[in-house]
């Protein structure tokens, strides 16, 4: 199942190394928020801000950086993989299939683990890789052919795997893993081939499955009766990207993807439950404790993949625990993640799909925007207001930071019958597509990163750039925003006020969410542009 490539000019320094010897706690995942010198989990804390108190990098000297190194990938995928850094070594997926550790201050190469994948593979959104987590002396990954591998964070060697779910019939891994106290959370792409979705724990040590939550349920479970015509059985309900945890309250969250087939409802009656939903779920035993869902009955493919950040703040004159939300559907939401309870949900960018959201947040659907057989413009397109990539929040500026496509092709979309067949897509309509008169009538899109105001839901200011991303955004206590585009710019903005402060050209795409750590007593900030990474700090 795989290739393992070790250094052997890089042997007895690897030995000797004390940062390949580190092992990595629960407890150090637990108080990452307040260490600026690791990023030790996919959104750096167990919060999902993507937020660092570090200011060696500020507005006034972020103009000085510099280019540190490149480390040159295999694979000519465009990553999606966020690095994790822990004590001066950093670990990243390398397009779809391979693990790379590495030297955080120098980009040389320890090791790197290469699985080979089978020639066919089942993923609807090309192949990509997320990243990996790490607990202990392992690092622990997910494939897109279905198998959870754990290897030797010293050497990268395989200390086991286990196959989780059958490609054949459209399951995929192609996020990371997260780790909560002694367990690994993941959980399968695939709601465009009909699968049922679901969200599991493994052993870190042994491999072995703890428990599964089924985020399509099935009879007897509760969420249920939301389905008919055993619709549930093909339901979708995809884990795409990482969740978030609350260690005080001992919750787990996590975004559910939507119901399959996509863009045909009359097959699946219903609210269509867990699907574009968040999830609040015991880590220890896998029980649902509470649920949100966004976009009942999905029609538009809203799923709700995003990273759910957690922040507290006083909120209607009382201090609570909050969940803020930027979501595929264009609302913004504001919950009480204690309990669910919806307490704002905002428009932040163009939609025509619902006339507004009831006093407990459920959508109240638009007429005439449902798939049809001469096909219906709908806002906000397929790509949807925002997608996977990270947001941010600062608790500084106390603002959310989103990266969106505004005013992006509405799409016009329709709807046929379908019949499912494993292993082959199940997306119940004709591809979505945009009518060529109507292309001749309108310009394209924009992306922009919007700052709102958790409070209100209203956008402080935004910042705007030709084309759109799929770049995610960090954040940091120097007041600092940076992300990137799909023409390939590196940048920083002012996140007081959307103001450009520093900019730069890297050739490829930037699809994934950057990060920042100390290194040698010096801030490095690290982004994937195309298939190689980039590593900047200020001149000396």
């Amino acid at each position: 199942m795989m290739k393992f490539r070790y250094l052997p000019l890089l042997a007895a320094f690897v030995l000797a190394a004390s940062p390949l010897l580190a092992q990595v706690s629960y407890e150090s995942i637990l108080g990452s928020d307040g260490d600026p010198a690791n990023w030790p989990t996919y959104s750096g804390s167990y919060h999902g801000q993507h937020y660092r108190e570090i200011d060696q990098i500020n507005r006034q000297n972020v103009a000085d950086l510099q280019l540190s190194w490149v480390y040159q990938g295999s694979s000519t995928n465009t990553w999606q993989s966020t690095p994790i850094v822990v004590d001066g070594v950093m670990y990243v997926t390398e397009g779809p299939d391979n693990v790379v550790a590495l030297d955080a201050v120098t980009g040389r190469e320890f090791w790197k683990h290469e699985h080979k994948l089978p020639a066919r593979i089942n993923v609807c959104c090309g192949k990509i890789n997320r990243g990996v987590a790490l607990l202990g002396d392992l690092v622990y990954m997910g494939t897109l052919d279905g198998y959870l591998k754990a290897l030797d964070a010293k050497t990268g060697r395989l200390v086991w795997e286990k196959k989780i779910v059958d490609n054949d019939e459209g399951y995929a891994l192609a996020m990371a893993p997260l780790v909560v106290k002694d367990k690994i959370i993941i959980g399968p792409a695939g709601g465009e081939y009909g699968i049922r979705g679901f969200l599991d724990a493994y052993d870190a040590k042994t491999g072995e499955r703890v428990w599964r939550f089924n985020t399509i349920p099935g009879p007897g479970e509760k969420g249920h009766e939301t389905w008919e015509n055993d619709a549930w059985k093909t339901g979708g309900g995809s884990a795409w990207v990482t969740g978030s945890y609350d260690p005080e309250l001992n919750l787990l969250y996590w975004g559910v993807g939507n119901p399959s087939p996509d863009w045909n409802p009359e097959v699946r009656p219903g609210d269509n439950l867990y699907t574009d939903s968040v999830i609040a779920l015991n880590p220890d035993t896998g029980e649902l404790q509470w649920h949100f869902q966004f976009t009942p009955n999905d029609e538009w493919d809203y799923d709700s993949v995003q990273v759910p950040v957690l922040a507290d703040m006083e909120y209607q004159g009382r201090q609570r625990k909050l969940m803020l939300w930027g979501n595929r559907n264009a609302f913004f939401y504001v919950l009480d993640r204690t309990d669910g309870t919806f307490l704002l949900g905002k428009p932040f960018a163009k939609q025509t799909w619902a006339k507004g959201l009831d006093d407990k947040g459920r959508p109240i659907k638009a007429p005439g925007m449902s798939p049809s057989e001469a096909g219906t413009e709908v806002f906000p397109s397929v790509q949807g207001a925002t997608n996977w990539y990270a947001p941010a929040y600062s608790p500084r500026t106390k603002l959310f930071y989103l990266t969106a496509w505004v005013d992006y092709w509405g799409l016009f979309y329709t709807g046929e019958p379908v019949v499912y067949t494993p292993g082959n897509r199940y997306d119940g309509s004709a591809v979505a597509r945009i009518y060529p008169d109507a292309m001749e009538e309108k310009e394209p899109g924009t992306g922009a990163i919007r700052a709102l105001d958790p409070l209100s839901g209203e956008a402080r200011w935004e910042f705007s750039s030709l084309g759109v991303s799929e770049s995610g955004l960090l954040a940091t206590s120097s007041d600092l925003l940076f992300s990137g585009s799909m023409e390939g710019h590196f940048f920083a903005i002012d996140a007081t006020n959307g103001e450009l402060l520093w900019r730069t050209q890297l050739g490829g795409r930037v699809a994934n969410s950057p990060i920042t750590y100390m290194a040698n007593g010096r801030q490095q900030v690290t982004v994937a542009s195309g298939d190689s990474l980039f590593t900047f700090r200020l001149k000396q």
